[in-house]
């Protein structure tokens, strides 16, 4: 590929042109000529060409080197008159330092503004500012930057207080103010002018260029060379470009996610280099493989000189860019030049160029030229007003180009917006000059042309290119926010006739929406298909706040707030100009009343849920009350010509719309209506939908007759013909024909009554009722915190935002809450103050049936566990607004007083489905709300006497003649009798209790006030009644439970003194104290339990004896050597947990042995278990099934699963653990004595046993005999001669049968599950192919063992825990089995293998001449040691017949490690005072480079230290191999005594060494060279800049850039993301990262998301930094995390994680 070439070299004739150029020589030039353009455009022409674009690959390094030298060098002499480096200092010595701080953001930086002081959410402060600002001791808000915009620090509009950091806080001489052209000379000024035009000029027309084969004039094109350039769009996918690219120009993968990268971030990339026509050839497959679905990809061939001289002009922006920077003065030419209009006149200048034509530039020409807007145009003050001026007027033309374009907003110039927009001196000057509100709306909708036939927007039939051109263009309803986000506070005559202007268009944009949408009910069949809405509603969401600030925009000016009711009036008016047309006129009676209006079915018309007009009159005709501008001003507004049956018509259809869904008679209309009603009363749409029509309502019938509004709701409901009838409180005896209708019209008339009790009740809204705004937000919080408590972000969920986000919760939130601080898992809750439970409303306009139910049940058991009645009676409301004052009369209109009564006869009969539970609920409760009213009357009637609100009395008063119907209150006295309604007595004796209150206030001030004891009497009579009643029941209860708990008493007696025999043999096996065994135990010789050595202690046959049951097929089996093999479900894998030294590259596996651990654990091989056991066969069986799934699994469904069968991973059946092998379950190994003669063998045996110095005589003697008999074996299988010195001087000594073959003990089954086990542990160890024959089989399997003993020691010791006792039981069967198998699994695998081990193994400890390559003592990691020599040397001991125990060949191993262990921590060791040991003098002897000391405490303490956790890892070995029960006093932290009692070595270790002086042993230990190794483990890898997600390994703190094709490399032959191929590096192929949440990623194909340890003030994680709440760093939640790593439970967390979340298992963890 031509692409692929190396760069031609530059000749070394213009290497000698380079070297004889002068800078200040080709500037002097131009300080003379007359015609400046023209020779600068000569030397570009001459040398851009000979620097960019020379051959097929770009070459930055030299171009960054000779750019500055022969283009820029130049114009910086001309500019300044003499040395850049001298003018330039001076100049930016003479400047006064800006105040605004101009920071741009990157992609991904934080960014901070604060809650209480920032003018609007866009003000943001870069770190450095905020944290020298006061606003860090604010409430403030963090989020990570999309990238473009810039610190407002120094920004005096921007914020209320504060807007200086310390770094810009202004002078005291007020010197900024002046031009800052004064500290410039008239030459200056006018060479840097100069400069600047040509410079600029030059940049915009070659970034504006679309000739691809010539220039401009002056600026020759040469040579015949092309590119094939290649374009960024956002249509098609990394994947296709890839695809194409590879097919196109024929290059590798790698070459190709490279292009399509540099694609991506610049914009462009040269694919091709050569001829036009190979350019061609390459561009023509290209489009034709991009163009079968979408649009093709933009490509171009372009001539070499065009493409320099354009990458050049982006060079010379980048440079005017950075020498502004040292002047100010610079700046301002700069703009002056940019602004200055061209002879062409309107838009001819620089900048409009630019801006006109920025759909046509490439993505890099687009950033760089924004970033200059950035920091020159946009930093002063004075050029940024008429920027404005500018953007404004093309604003129409702008938003037009990028709706056409097809790249991020970020991208394009219209994003500028937000910098001048938001400034509200520069908004009200576009607002008042450049009419910029009505330009924004009316270029809005000519965006949205598609109409019905009433003008009504619709998005039924929108194609794909209309929808993405919807998305764009709602951009511009950002902008309109952001001109409306600061209110004016002063209001001039043009401001007002331009807003007022922009309010007729918004009203037009409003009059297309009302009524979009409709629906029709579906009868018969169901919907064929959904119709659109989501368009609908997203277009209402994004206006919802720009409605409500429209509002306030008018509320902030009496006379905008009358012209605009009169505008919102007219055009309501207008749009129901056809509202009776076509329906039929009817009157409706009812109880002596009767009104006018139309015939109506919402179950049979269209009816439409948008209707932003109305709403917007509602939200209006509230403010109207809230200014008192309807009291002052009434002859001004147009009340009287209002029509209410009009105003209400269309919100009460939506309502009933909302209540005939909820009865399920829209049901066939399918999920798009039930969607719709669910966002009507949604929190981010009702303030401006649901809210708002209820207001309506409110203020339609606050001007009728409450008897004819009720009348024209029940038909609207369809109710009327209910409750008009004559006899209708006979209805349960009527209607039978249907239930389904009989149900439906229950529940309409359950959400009729709702709604009256909302009209009447809700009355929390400034205007509508007599509160302030923090009182409505107060309310909310007390009704959402009566349902549960809450944590800070649920609470700021449910509440509605403003325009800021905010919602006013913190300045109410302590007033009506506590809050409860978290634990270490879970959030902080707030939790209502028991004095604000009165304001309880059952009603709450906002809660969904399901939060009313919670919140009624949570207040009762509240109630109740106070002690107090459950009755939830309607809450003390706040008084009406004079305008809505006559809303209370609707409670005692003789309509509602009807209904009421009609729904009390129903109910004297037990419901026969006529009737409803919550039907009689809202009744009562509306009746209370009643009374609650009459006694806030009877209360305010002192100060206002002309009261005549008498509920009571119309309560009581009975039905006229004929019907002669009881009254309301003579029904309720029956019904509190009535045995069906026992839940509704306790409301009903509420209510009478609260008549008679009423009554006999009303008697007391009707005539001189006697004693009200009567009252009282009543009251208490009722409740002493009450009281009785409770206690008598809780007396009972409480007989009852005392009566049941003595019955099972009882019974467990009897069954104990019946099973007398079971129960004391199970509390013996349970408590070891009372066990007969322990009298014959050896430690009643001796105080101490002993786990090592010949005293060790030895289990009976009862201790040995385990028998277990099978989890899968339930059966129960004793572990026996020659029985059935039992398993454990484990997980082997490779571990770098204990690593100290993650720099260490992986070994090669093949050849690498891994007998000799080294001490740094760089990687380890780690076992798990949850610890269930099964059968070997039925575990083979389920692994079998397994398999069979999983291979039928992958022809259906071709994802990955959290388990890898073909790497033997499956899930344990009974807990889904993930797990890839078994453990064969082992017994106790058996002892060699009978039980009696333990306490003789326990006094004899030292004296029978040899000592060291004895045992390693016979043991040399032993492994050279092995050692010859292996030769000879091997020399006889080669055919060879026999050659071997000595072999019959080392004849074996006495007892030891070099030719004895042991029997193999276990059965079958066990054999086959150790070489099972030993297998698995070799393939995953070593990541190789499973080989049982490989000599390295067993080591792995003791690796494993004493790998997964020390990283379970360390935990211990890190959570503080003991030694014993405090391991899960899991943790303790798997290291027991884990332990018996490793002292048993060289039965299985090759004798004369394992016994050369050993004899390499023992040779590191005590020298043998015949072995070759032992390792230093300081590379040996001592622990490891021991356990393969222990574990290896039965293999040795089965050849030996001469009655040597193997307990004292464990004892003696231990002593020898222990001493090589403490002479490897003194060679390790830096002594830090003068310390003296004889031990350290002994080493000083044999090894001249370790530091003489002269004291020996602190080295002591030094050498106790680190011989700790060797030997607390030593002492789990053995108890769990030797089966030794811990003593008691290593159950708690910390006894060195115990541990070195327990292992059977001294406790001053020092005596191993006195004890046995053999010097030639301690010389081996030191004879290689001297080691200290360092740990050093930090990554220094980043994403650089541009990274969009940098991502930190929490295991050694890299910091990788994740999911980016840039950091994409190759690992096994497969391209892997960042984090996944560091995995491998650092964790063994597990990781954990930090993101904006934890990725927990393991191996190449699974991972999870896992909660991070940061938590804001309120105890809650943030992910994503979405709320934008200060964060903290939990150290309880870290530690949580820390111990998920070093309890190796990633794998399992994952494993739990995918198992639960189906989507985990579908993400490319891969490319991480």
């Amino acid at each position: 590929m031509a692409a692929a070439e190396t760069d031609r070299d530059v000749p070394s004739a213009l290497c000698s042109e380079f070297l004889n150029f002068s800078a200040k020589d080709t500037a002097a030039k131009w300080l003379q000529v007359s015609n400046l353009p023209k020779e600068v455009y000569q030397h570009l022409a001459c040398y851009v060409p000979k620097i960019y674009c020379l051959g097929p690959n770009l070459n930055p390094q030299n171009e960054d080197l000779l750019a500055p030298l022969l283009l820029q060098s130049p114009l910086e002499w001309y500019l300044c008159g003499e040395e850049p480096s001298v003018g330039l200092a001076k100049l930016e010595q003479n400047n006064q330092p800006s105040q605004l701080c101009g920071h741009v953001f990157k992609v991904g930086e934080p960014t901070y503004s604060c809650r209480e002081c920032a003018a609007d959410p866009t003000c943001v402060l870069c770190m450095q500012c905020f944290l020298g600002s006061v606003h860090k001791e604010h409430r403030y808000r963090m989020t990570t930057s999309g990238g473009g915009g810039f610190c407002d620090c120094g920004d005096t509009e921007a914020w209320k207080k504060g807007p200086y950091c310390q770094k810009h806080e202004p002078n005291i001489s007020d010197s900024s103010q002046k031009d800052p052209l004064a500290n410039l000379s008239d030459e200056m000024i006018a060479r840097t002018y100069n400069v600047f035009s040509i410079i600029l000029k030059y940049a915009v027309d070659m970034l504006t260029w679309e000739k691809e084969d010539e220039l401009p004039e002056g600026l020759e094109a040469r040579g015949d060379t092309y590119y094939c350039m290649l374009f960024n769009d956002e249509v098609h996918t990394y994947e296709q470009v890839i695809y194409t690219l590879q097919k196109a120009v024929n290059c590798t993968q790698k070459e190709a996610v490279s292009f399509a990268t540099t694609v991506d971030r610049d914009g462009r990339k040269s694919v091709r280099f050569g001829d036009f026509q190979f350019c061609e050839q390459a561009k023509s497959v290209i489009v034709r493989n991009t163009s079968r679905q979408t649009k093709p990809l933009r490509v171009q061939v372009m001539h070499s000189s065009v493409v320099a001289h354009q990458c050049f002009a982006l060079k010379a922006l980048t440079w005017l860019g950075q020498i502004i920077r040292y002047s100010d003065a610079l700046r301002r030419i700069l703009c002056q030049v940019g602004l200055q209009r061209g002879p062409e006149g309107e838009n001819s200048s620089l900048v409009d160029t630019l801006m006109l034509c920025d759909s046509k530039m490439w993505k890099g020409a687009r950033n760089v030229y924004h970033q200059l807007f950035m920091s020159s145009l946009l930093m002063d003050t004075k050029y940024k007003k008429l920027f404005a001026i500018q953007f404004a007027k093309n604003y129409e033309r702008l938003q037009n180009d990028y709706v056409k374009d097809d790249h991020d907003r970020e991208f394009s110039v219209t994003d500028l917006s937000v910098q001048m927009f938001t400034v509200p001196s520069l908004a009200r000057m576009l607002i008042t000059e450049e009419n910029l509100m009505t330009t924004i709306i009316r270029t809005f909708m000519d965006h949205l042309r598609h109409r019905d036939l009433q003008g009504r927007f619709q998005f039924e039939r929108y194609t794909a290119q209309q929808a993405f051109k919807f998305r764009r263009v709602q951009s511009l309803i950002g902008d309109f926010k952001y001109v409306l986000i600061s209110r004016p506070t002063e209001w001039t005559d043009q401001l007002r006739e331009k807003y007022l202007e922009s309010f007729d268009a918004f009203l037009e944009l409003l009059k297309c929406m009302q009524g979009m949408d409709p629906v029709v009910r579906q009868v018969g069949q169901h919907i064929e298909m959904e119709p659109e809405w989501e368009a609908a509603f997203t277009l209402q969401m994004k206006l919802t706040h720009i409605i409500s600030m429209m509002q306030e925009w008018c509320a902030s000016d009496e006379r905008v707030l009358i012209e605009a009711y009169k505008k919102c009036l007219s055009a309501l008016t207008h749009c129901h100009s056809g509202f009776t047309d076509g329906e039929q006129p009817i009157t409706l009676s009812m109880c002596g009343h009767s009104v006018d209006t139309i015939r109506y079915c919402v179950s049979q018309e269209k009816v439409s849920i948008h209707l932003p007009v109305s709403r917007l009159l509602a939200g209006l005709h509230a403010l109207l009350s809230k200014t008192e501008v309807a009291y002052r001003f009434p002859e001004q507004l147009p009340l009287s010509e209002l029509s209410p049956p009009m105003l209400i018509e269309h919100p009460l259809r939506c309502l009933v719309l909302c209540a005939q869904v909820h009865a399920g008679m829209w049901r066939r209309n399918g999920f798009s209506l039930v969607n719709q009603i669910y966002y009507y009363h949604n929190v981010k749409c009702r303030v401006e939908m649901f809210d708002k029509d209820l207001s309506m309502l409110q203020a339609g019938a606050s001007m009728m007759d409450p008897n004819h509004f009720l009348m024209i709701m029940l038909s609207r409901f369809e109710l009327y013909h209910i409750f008009s009838s004559a006899d209708c409180r006979k209805r349960y005896s009527r209607e039978n024909a249907n239930k389904d209708v009989v149900q439906q019209n229950n529940t309409l008339i359950e959400e009729m009554l709702h709604l009256v009790i909302m009209i009447v009740g809700e009355r929390y809204t400034a205007g509508v009722g007599q509160v302030e705004c923090s009182d409505e937000i107060r309310r909310e919080i007390v009704h959402q915190l009566c349902i549960r408590p809450m944590a800070h972000s649920e609470l700021v969920k449910a509440l509605p935002e403003n325009e800021n986000k905010e919602t006013g919760m913190e300045r109410v939130i302590d007033s009506v809450a506590s809050f409860k601080k978290p634990g270490v898992t879970g959030r902080g809750l707030y939790k209502l103050r028991p004095e604000c439970a009165k304001m309880f409303n059952l009603y709450f306009h906002h809660y969904s049936r399901a939060d009313q139910s919670k919140a009624e049940e949570a207040q009762r058991k509240m109630k109740r566990r106070n002690g107090e009645d459950s009755v939830l009676p309607p809450p003390v409301l706040p008084r009406f607004s004079p305008l809505f004052a006559s809303l209370v009369n609707i409670l005692q209109c003789d309509v509602l007083l009807g209904i009421l009564g009609a729904v009390l006869q129903w109910a004297m009969e037990p419901s026969g489905g006529h009737w409803s539970e919550s039907m009689l609920q809202r009744v009562l409760h509306l009746i209370g709300m009643g009374l609650v009213e009459e006694q806030q009357h009877l209360i305010g009637s002192a100060e206002d006497n002309d009261t005549n609100f008498n509920f009571t009395l119309k309560i009581s008063r009975p039905g006229e003649a004929p019907a002669n119907t009881p009254s309301i209150l003579a029904l309720l006295e029956t019904l509190q009798n009535a045995p069906h309604l026992e839940v509704h007595k306790d409301m009903i004796r509420w209510i009478l209790k609260t008549v008679a209150n009423i009554k006999t206030t009303l008697e007391c001030s009707a005539s001189a006030p006697p004693s009200d004891s009567s009252g009282h009497s009543q009251e208490e009579t009722v409740r002493d009644k009450d009281k009785a009643e409770r206690k008598r029941k809780a007396e009972m209860a409480r007989l009852r439970r005392e009566k049941i708990m003595a019955q099972m008493s009882e019974m467990q007696r009897h069954f104990i003194n019946e099973n007398k025999e079971l129960f004391q043999q199970s509390l013996e096996e349970l408590d070891p104290s009372t066990s007969s065994t322990l009298e014959h135990s050896p430690s009643s010789c001796d105080s101490t339990l002993v786990c090592v050595g010949p005293r060790r202690w030895r289990a009976g046959g009862s201790e040995r004896r385990q028998v277990v049951t099978c989890i899968l097929c339930q059966e129960e089996q004793e572990i026996r050597t020659d029985g059935k093999a039992m398993v454990l479900a484990a997980f082997v894998q490779r571990s770098t947990v204990m690593s100290k030294n993650r720099k260490r590259p992986p070994h090669n596996p093949d050849k690498y042995d891994p007998l000799f651990m080294h001490p740094d654990l760089s990687f380890g091989t780690h076992t798990g278990s949850c610890g269930h056991i099964m059968h070997s066969h039925c575990w083979q069986r389920y692994f079998e099934a397994v398999q069979a799934k999983e291979q039928r699994r992958q022809q259906r469904l071709r994802v990955h699963t959290s388990y890898d069968v073909e790497n033997g991973e499956f899930l344990c059946p009974l807990c889904e653990c993930l797990s890839n092998t078994v453990i064969p379950l082992l017994p106790l190994t058996k002892t060699s004595c009978s039980r009696k003669l333990l306490l003789f063998v326990c006094v004899c045996c030292s004296s029978e046993q040899p000592d060291l110095s004895q045992w390693l005589n016979i043991t040399s003697l032993q492994m050279k005999a092995l050692l010859s008999a292996h030769r000879k074996a091997k020399a006889a299988d080669a055919d060879g001669v026999d050659d071997m010195d000595g072999v019959n001087d080392c004849p074996p000594p006495d007892g030891f049968k070099l030719d004895y073959t042991p029997k193999n003990p276990y059965s079958s089954t066990i054999k086959e599950m150790l070489t099972t086990f030993g297998t698995a542990s070799y393939k995953v160890g070593l990541k190789v192919h499973p080989n049982e024959q490989d000599p390295r089989v067993p080591i792995m399997c003791w690796g494993s063992c004493a790998y997964t003993i020390q990283s379970i020691e360390r935990l211990l010791v890190d959570e503080e825990k003991p030694l014993f006792g405090s391991l899960p039981c899991r943790q303790d069967d798997c290291l027991s089995s884990l332990t018996r198998f490793g002292s048993a699994c060289w039965t299985v695998s090759s004798h004369a293998t394992v016994q050369n081990h050993f004899i390499r193994l023992l040779a590191a400890l005590v020298p043998d001449p015949r072995v070759e390559n032992t390792p230093c003592i300081l590379d040996i990691d001592m622990f490891h040691l021991l356990v393969s020599l222990v574990l290896s040397h039965p293999a040795v001991f089965s050849l030996d017949s001469s009655g040597l125990s193997a307990d004292t060949a464990q004892l003696h191993f231990l002593h020898l490690v222990t001493v090589a262990h403490i002479v490897q921590i003194l060679l390790t060791s830096i002594a830090g005072e003068s310390l003296i040991l004889p031990l350290h003098k002994a080493l000083y002897v044999c090894f001249s480079r370790l530091r003489e000391v002269n004291s020996g405490w602190h080295l002591w303490r030094c050498v106790k230290a680190g011989i700790l956790p060797y030997l607390r890892a030593a002492a789990m070995f053995f108890h769990y191999l030797n089966g030794a029960p811990a003593p008691p006093e290593l159950h708690s932290v910390g006894e060195w005594e115990a541990l070195c009692g327990y292992l059977c070595l001294p406790s001053n270790l020092l005596q191993l060494f006195y004890n046995n002086r053999d010097k030639a042993s301690l010389k081996t230990f030191c004879e290689a060279n001297y080691l200290l190794i360092l740990v050093a483990s930090r990554c220094p890898k980043s994403g650089g800049d541009k990274s969009r997600a940098p991502t930190l390994c929490l295991v050694c703190g890299a910091m990788l850039c994740s999911q980016s094709y840039c950091c994409q490399t190759e690992l096994e032959g497969e391209d892997v993301g960042a984090c996944t191929a560091h995995t491998f590096a650092c964790g063994a192929g597990v990781g954990i990262f930090l993101r904006f949440v934890h990725v927990i990623s393991a191996g190449k194909t699974k991972g999870c998301f896992y909660a991070p340890p940061y938590l804001d003030d309120y105890g809650e994680t943030d992910q994503g930094l979405r709320r934008g709440n200060p964060l903290h760093l939990c150290q309880e939640r870290y530690r949580k995390i820390q111990k998920l790593w070093r309890q190796h439970s990633i794998t399992e967390e994952i494993g739990h994680a995918q198992e639960a979340n189906q989507t985990l298992v579908g993400i490319d963890w891969q490319h991480l």
